[in-house]
């Protein structure tokens, strides 16, 4: 079942690659509770197929880059992408889309959060395997506030500039 509007994110760990030990983290991949990651805070979550994929790269990831100083005005603690990719590509991938400071670049390898959310996309078919499902989301304290779910390949309602409209 796909999560909705009201429901509170499921608990699952997401990881992601620090590259500056500091704030209780090491160097490399470091994994975060959703529940403890989004208690008392406002977060912009956005999830995608895939690292370096083209929509991804070209529209996705920066349409919250760009957005980023409107997000933080209207009181988004945190933004976080979300992918069913390992915490190297993220972290690769977020150095090559200059990231750092603006957008957490949140690995779900195992697919345990997109599955937990109902997010999941089969992209066997095309040599990708089980995928996240392109979305946007707006979590307060745990619960979602909007979410907007793209079908198919299409990138319409899932950028920065929806969720902004929402806030």
């Amino acid at each position: 079942m796909t999560i909705k509007v009201g429901d509170t994110l499921p608990d699952a760990t997401l990881r992601e690659y620090i590259e500056v030990e500091g704030n209780g983290c090491s160097i490399g991949p470091n994994a975060f509770k959703v529940a403890d990651m989004v208690k008392g805070r406002k977060i912009a979550i956005f999830g995608l197929p895939g690292a370096y994929t083209p929509t991804c790269s070209a529209q996705h990831v920066p349409s919250y880059l760009k957005n980023y100083e409107q997000l933080k005005a209207k009181g988004v603690d945190e933004i976080w992408c979300v992918s069913v990719n390992d915490a190297f590509v993220m972290g690769a991938w977020g150095r090559e889309q200059g990231t750092a400071g603006k957008v957490r670049m949140m690995a779900d390898g195992a697919a345990e959060f997109t599955k937990a959310c109902g997010l999941e996309l089969d992209l066997t078919g095309g040599g990708l395997g089980l995928r996240c499902r392109r979305f946007s989301m707006l979590v307060d304290d745990g619960v979602v506030k909007a979410l907007n779910l793209e079908e198919g390949g299409k990138y319409a309602v899932s950028g920065a500039e929806t969720l902004l409209g929402q806030i």
